[in-house]
């Protein structure tokens, strides 16, 4: 007996299913997203109580476990993010905003590893562009002599049909909004269409135990369009970052069962391609000019690797009735919180003046260790006195006005070192610690927002 065709109305932006239809979602707040898809009749409808199930075995955790070698990319920065090379039967979605450079890493990363002495088979199927159109990328990147498997292929039957009669090591869909499958009765790229392709090339991924890499498309909000169930169902959840105007783009780990998250590989975009920066913080400093108002270095951690960035502030009076806070790179909420403890706790008047923040370098910080180093820069700029060029600063500030301690202070004054930095602003609460006071770095410590102001006196 042929199932039942049922109808439900699904969000393309959530994933939110509603039994009619809806200008606006009431999950995400999207409007004109809820679209009609025909679903198979699923559920207790087809449950056979006759069709009794296997035991499952189960196995204590100290039982011997295979070693699950894993798979170099000759690529320093994925290797990083990755936890360390590619682990078979593992499924990493990428994202990232168009043009950002999904496709251009990934066709590299695929050439790299078919390079190696083993000649391992990587499969690279794209059901965005032409076979030619590749091709030329191909040839910019100087990669069309690598062997490379490529295909121009959207219907999922067929690629699972195909990889299962060859020896992949690695294979990338990109990406997996354009397949479909004839089972699922609605457009590519729709809500119903991407879980039922993701889970058939997963499925495959784990049965014969190559490296899946799906590309994702995102969203004008920038997290992966489609179900949130596919985030889920994957391993790894990388998200590829940058603005178009700077050379830098970020690789960023969100989720990982095979290693560290919020860990990051760095890279510039050349005429080549993606190319590798193994330092980031000398590159992120590169153009700094020192002794200006506004400008102070901050020594952050992105994962497990010190990064020192540029903080820019400017701030003028303002000529509306409510002033302007503009933030690029930073959280708007946090320097919001900021300038109130410096208002309320410091005695400063922001409230009249327009006040605009940027990340030099197109790096995006989320560590509440800026909150120092934001608020110095803010302050330089409004007494218009600049900070010494060889100094870096780190530090969270609390809504008292206190300045609290923040995690391997040692790591960050090393990279710091490293660089020629030789001060540094750090909380109070190091005094006592005889590594960071032994260090090769003046270290000036302060302990509240009032001396924090006192200091430019």
């Amino acid at each position: 007996m042929a199932k039942k065709t049922l109808i439900q109305y699904v969000c393309q932006n959530c994933g939110s299913i509603y039994p009619k239809w809806q200008g606006k979602c009431d999950s995400c707040g999207e409007w004109n997203t809820i679209m009609e898809e025909q679903t198979g009749g699923e559920g207790f409808s087809n449950f056979n109580p006759k069709n009794k199930g296997k035991m499952i075995d189960f196995v204590s955790l100290s039982g011997s476990s295979q070693l699950i070698e894993r798979i170099g990319t000759k690529i320093k920065e994925l290797d990083r993010v990755s936890g360390g090379g590619l682990v078979p039967g593992s499924v990493i979605l990428v994202g990232g905003d168009p043009g950002i450079g999904k496709s251009t890493l990934l066709l590299q990363t695929c050439a790299s590893i078919s390079n190696i002495e083993s000649k391992p088979e990587c499969y690279y199927i794209s059901g965005e562009e032409a076979l030619d159109q590749v091709r030329i990328r191909a040839k910019r990147l100087g990669l069309e002599q690598s062997p490379v498997n490529l295909a121009s292929a959207t219907d999922v039957r067929d690629i699972v049909a195909t990889l299962e009669k060859t020896n992949a090591k690695v294979v990338v869909i990109d990406s997996i909004q354009t397949m479909y499958m004839e089972e699922a009765e609605s457009t590519p790229g729709s809500v119903s269409q991407v879980r039922a392709c993701a889970y058939e090339l997963i499925k495959l991924a784990k049965k014969k135990g190559f490296v899946l890499f799906l590309v994702g498309h995102v969203t004008k909000q920038g997290s992966i369009a489609g179900p949130r169930v596919l985030e889920h169902m994957v391993d790894t959840v990388l998200y590829f970052e940058g603005e178009r105007g700077h050379q830098f783009r970020i690789l960023r780990a969100v989720k990982n069962r095979y290693g560290a998250t919020d860990e990051i590989g760095v890279f510039e975009m050349q005429d080549k391609g993606l190319v590798e920066v193994e330092n980031p913080s000398a590159l992120f400093l590169a153009e700094r000019q020192g002794n200006i108002s506004g400008s102070c270095v901050f020594a952050g951690i992105e994962g497990s690797r010190p990064v020192l960035v540029e903080i820019q502030a400017l701030v003028s009076p303002t000529g509306y009735a409510s002033p302007k806070r503009a933030v690029v790179g930073w959280d708007s909420g946090r320097l919001s919180m900021v300038l109130a403890v410096l208002e309320a706790r410091g005695g400063l008047n922001l409230s009249s003046q327009d006040v605009y923040l940027n990340i030099a370098g197109g790096l995006k910080i989320s560590e509440p260790a800026a909150d120092l180093a934001v608020a110095m820069a803010i302050i330089s700029s409004l007494t218009n006195h600049p900070l010494p060029a060889d100094m870096v600063i780190f530090g969270e500030i609390g809504l008292s006005g206190e300045i609290r301690a923040v995690s391997q202070p040692n790591l960050r004054l090393k990279e710091a070192h490293k660089l020629g930095f030789k001060s540094a602003i750090v909380p109070a609460q190091y005094k006592k610690d005889k590594k960071l006071s032994s260090s090769n770095i003046s270290l000036h410590e302060i302990g509240n927002v009032q001396k924090l102001i006192n200091w430019f006196n």
